[in-house]
């Protein structure tokens, strides 16, 4: 896994992906001060390669780009928060529980073939499987499965986040095989998550998605679900170490 460098909510990571050097991000609640920009030049310092170090910042305004820029970053994509109030209508399907080590190789070869293009969640191997099983936000129950004749068709992966005021839950991941696309069983799986959130006596539920990917916001709005917040990516474009430090020592 990624190796933190400070303590939350201000995280510089290790990235794992290869596209980036390191991997930091401002948590909503960390202050965009002078001593927030200290702790991001010094971890641009681990860096092998200072235009390659991404920067996420939750909750993202417009004063946030102005401070992203001064430090050098450009930003390049914004990952959408959707919520909703749960309970909402139910799912039509049945799914069952995710069985640790048995259904590891077939939700894999779905997974990442319906991830084929995405950054973090494509190309998942079962080392990274195993890690994100490790963590203590996972639960197999929650790790909705939905089969067809035995055959494994979607899933939901569910997170719950009992730190946050309301108590929320998070549709963490949502497929369906790409050789079943166009029969509406997207809907129904997502539905199936929010089902067992509200099984658990949450009343809110929200999920991530690309501001871009129009195909699922519009899914997603038809299921009830609203843009709250926008966490925004930059990345380091022509400033070196020296020009950033310059910026904020001066």
């Amino acid at each position: 896994m990624a190796a933190s460098l400070v303590a939350v909510p201000l995280t510089i990571a290790e990235s794992t992906q290869g596209k980036f050097a390191l991997s930091i991000t401002v948590g909503a609640t960390q202050d965009r001060d002078h001593h927030t920009a200290q702790q991001i030049i010094t971890a641009i310092k681990h860096a092998q390669t200072p235009e390659t170090v991404q920067l996420w910042i939750e909750q993202a305004s417009d004063q946030d780009d102005q401070f992203a820029s001064t430090l050098g970053f450009t930003p390049y994509r914004d990952l959408w928060r959707m919520q909703r109030t749960l309970p909402t209508q139910r799912s039509t399907i049945r799914t069952r529980a995710f069985v640790p080590d048995k259904d590891n190789e077939v939700f894999l070869e779905i997974n990442n073939r319906a991830f084929y293009w995405h950054s973090e969640q494509g190309d998942m191997t079962n080392q990274g499987l195993l890690e994100r099983m490790s963590q203590g936000w996972f639960n197999p129950e929650g790790f909705r499965l939905y089969e067809q004749d035995g055959r494994l068709v979607g899933f939901c992966w569910t997170k719950t986040h009992l730190q946050e005021t309301p108590p929320a839950g998070e549709v963490y991941a949502i497929a369906v095989d790409p050789n079943f696309h166009g029969k509406g069983l997207g809907k129904q799986i997502t539905l199936s998550g929010l089902d067992y959130l509200s099984q658990q006596g949450l009343k809110v539920g929200f999920l991530y998605v690309e501001s871009n990917n129009e195909t699922a916001v519009a899914v997603y709005s038809s299921l009830g679900f609203a843009h709250h917040s926008t966490n925004r990516a930059y990345r380091i474009t022509a400033l070196t170490h020296q020009n950033v430090q310059q910026v904020f020592t001066a």
